[in-house]
């Protein structure tokens, strides 16, 4: 895992080298989905403190295991069910994405005398399969987070679409940075942009270049996934 961490922080700062960026901009999220706690412990040793995961019922079971000496991210769709169960839990929301989700958000943070910090999910390439809304629903749905009282945003998210060439990723976080440069210009209440969460394993050199500061990086850190650990 060491090697895998090494290689990963030598491409961001290649990155950072190709975007004239300052390297202590960028996080590095390691995302556990499916990885036993063995591997997070071994992640912890080597200096993460922060993880990011899917599915709520492995933000529970992990939450509970490591007592609070770590913190997480969700990064998955949210369920308005489960908003209850993991909003004291989680330090960061990155799927914000849709106001049936925010009313919950908004009921449940103010029933725990608490503020949640969320980023909006984006579906910057209008795919079926994949939740966010669509880059021109993005600056109304903010305001109508502004209107709220106990749900903050703090950034952007996304996904960008799979390409066997990496640079043809690139116009979609172009896209994401210039939503993100437009809305920090609007001075809402209770919207700080200061997380461009974009960036995989396969795509976050190029995502970097183009603004990202949060990157979330799964198989490159911990393996292949083994699905098995959900069932």
């Amino acid at each position: 895992m060491k090697k895998n961490i090494d290689l990963i922080k030598n491409n961001i700062a290649l990155a950072c080298n190709n975007s004239n960026r300052d390297r202590d901009e960028i996080f590095l999220l390691p995302v556990s989905k499916t990885v036993d706690v063995e591997k997070i412990q071994e992640a912890i040793e080597l200096g993460f403190n922060t993880f990011g995961e899917n599915k709520v019922q492995e933000i529970l079971k992990k939450y509970e295991f490591f007592e609070g000496k770590v913190k997480f991210h969700m990064i998955g769709h949210l369920q308005t069910n489960k908003v209850k169960s993991i909003i004291d839990k989680v330090e960061l929301i990155h799927s914000l994405d849709r106001i049936s989700l925010l009313d919950k958000l908004e009921t449940e943070a103010k029933n725990k005398k608490i503020k949640v910090r969320c980023l909006v999910e984006v579906n910057i390439g209008k795919e079926d399969s994949k939740s966010g809304l669509f880059e021109e629903e993005v600056i109304d749905f903010i305001k109508e987070v502004s209107k709220r009282d106990n749900v903050l945003i703090e950034g952007l998210m996304t996904v960008a679409p799979y390409r066997e060439n990496v640079e043809d990723t690139r116009i979609y976080f172009k896209k994401m940075k210039t939503l993100f440069d437009k809305i920090s210009s609007l001075g809402l209440k209770n919207i700080d942009m200061k997380i461009l969460s974009m960036g995989m394993s396969n795509d976050f050199i190029v995502a970097i270049e183009e603004g990202a500061n949060l990157i979330r990086i799964g198989t490159s850190i911990f393996g292949k996934r083994d699905y098995r650990v959900l069932s």
